[in-house]
């Protein structure tokens, strides 16, 4: 079972990098799987990652059509039609089952795998641009609530990324440690 907390940040100019680690009772290559397979992204990431697994290859990050339902006004808000709801990416680093990097738009997603004991220790880092229509609060909450549903996936347990109340409750928190 992993520790539920705060993701970390820091400024880098304009751009503000959130980091969540997470300590998981599951092996590396289990861990790999859940973040590089579409049949595990998901139930906790709310688009497809479709392209070839080569560094430098063109993705396209796909909104799952649950994901359009649940979050379409704030996909159209992005300026994102719902009835071509993909955002363009490359994928940056690939290293199974240890380093996976790719941007989605403008943000830069890089998940680290560690052994930790019979787990591993999973480090997000993620950069980003520019904010969600509701700012970087409400972009620091949607990593955290994904995060902890694929968490829950690899426990398997099923979670919500759309629940407005544990997305309202964390937006504040993350509110408050923005300065936002």
């Amino acid at each position: 079972m992993s520790e539920t907390m705060l993701g970390e940040f820091h400024r880098d100019g304009d751009t503000v990098v959130l980091r969540y680690q997470r300590t998981l009772d599951h092996a590396p290559r289990k861990v790999w799987r859940a973040i590089t397979e579409s049949e595990h992204l998901r139930a906790w990431f709310p688009a497809d990652i479709v392209g070839e697994r080569a560094v430098g290859a063109e993705l396209k990050l796909a909104f799952w059509p649950e994901a359009i339902e649940q979050a379409g006004d704030e996909i159209e808000a992005s300026g994102l039609p719902l009835d071509d709801a993909v955002l363009p990416g490359r994928l940056l680093a690939w290293e199974p089952p240890h380093l996976f990097e790719f941007t989605w738009d403008t943000e830069r997603l890089h998940f680290a795998l560690e052994p930790h004991g019979s787990g591993t220790k999973l480090t997000v880092t993620i950069r980003v641009e520019q904010p969600g229509p509701r700012g970087f609060a409400s972009t620091a909450t949607g990593y955290h609530v994904c995060i902890d549903a694929l968490v829950a996936h690899l426990d398997g347990e099923a979670a919500d990324i759309f629940d407005q109340e544990s997305i309202a409750a964390l937006e504040v928190e993350y509110a408050a440690l923005l300065g936002e």
